[in-house]
Parts: structure tokens; C-alpha cells; sequence
């Protein structure tokens, strides 16, 4: 959809919370992203563990980034646990279409300009 300058993709939780505690090789100066899409249910260390191990984090390895839940559990108990982790900004069942992105621009970063999406 041409709305993001770089997709980053980590295929479990620990790959993710990997690419906020490991400086770049290169050594500049670590960026974060700007939306975070989180599963509940992946390998090796699912959503909530992430979460866990997330939030301890210094706050330069964390930085501000808006994370969705976005998962094919769409229980109360879920919804429910995602309310105690406070970094969490939305919880969005899959799949994620082309209107829930855009709605989901819209509401995290008001800024942005959906205009030109088709």
C-alpha cells in the first residue's frame, strides 16, 4: 500500500524482542519502529512473553512504538489480558484488510494522510 519507508519482519517473539535489544552491525544508531503488529500465538516465545520481556526493557530500547495485537484469538480472555499491558495501543482480529489498516492509521497516527491509498 506504499505507506511504510521499511517492513521489518520477525517470525517469532523472540526474533522481535531481539531487534530491540541488538544495536545495528553497522553502528549507527538503532531506529525503532513507529507500529509494532503483534501476534499472541507464535513460536518459540509467543505475544505475552514478548510483552513480558518487552516491558522490562530500558526505556531507549523500547522507545515509544504503537503496538496492535492483531490475532486470530479474538476470546474476552485475551482482550482482557491485553488491557493489563499498557503498551499495548489496540487489540485487531485477523485478517488485517485494507479498511482495518486504514482505520487503524487513521486512529494511531492522525498525522498521516490515507488519502492516497487505494
Amino acid at each position: 500500500m506504499n505507506i511504510a519507508n521499511e517492513i521489518v519482519v520477525r517470525h517469532n517473539g523472540r526474533e522481535g524482542l531481539r531487534y530491540f535489544t541488538t544495536p545495528p552491525s553497522d553502528g549507527s544508531t538503532a531506529t525503532r519502529p513507529d507500529l509494532l503488529f503483534l501476534d499472541i500465538n507464535m513460536p518459540v516465545m509467543d505475544g505475552w512473553e514478548f510483552l513480558d520481556a518487552y516491558r522490562e526493557l530500558p526505556a531507549e530500547q523500547r522507545a515509544r512504538v504503537t503496538i496492535l495485537m492483531i490475532t486470530s484469538s479474538i476470546g474476552e480472555g485475551d482482550q482482557e489480558r491485553s488491557r493489563q499491558f499498557t503498551c499495548i495501543d489496540g487489540h485487531e482480529p485477523k485478517p488485517l484488510t485494507r479498511e482495518k489498516l486504514r482505520n487503524l492509521l487513521t486512529t494511531h497516527f492522525p498525522d498521516f494522510s490515507v488519502d492516497h491509498l487505494d
